[in-house]
């Protein structure tokens, strides 16, 4: 498995984490931040599964 699945899976937690905690907040900016870590993570844990493609596992 590649570094950037896992730490893709990582960001995608992490901002649903964040999401939660600013809906439950009010906190606007850090659901919107959520909102991002989720997106970014979700195209980071897509460029490692094309990786692992590549190499063929």
């Amino acid at each position: 498995m590649d570094k950037d699945r896992i730490e893709g899976t990582a960001k995608q937690a992490k901002g649903s984490i964040k999401e939660t905690a600013g809906k439950a907040l009010g906190d606007s900016k850090l659901q919107g931040e959520g909102q991002a870590d989720k997106a970014e993570g979700k195209i980071q844990n897509a460029i490692g599964g094309l990786k692992d493609t590549l190499r063929g596992k």
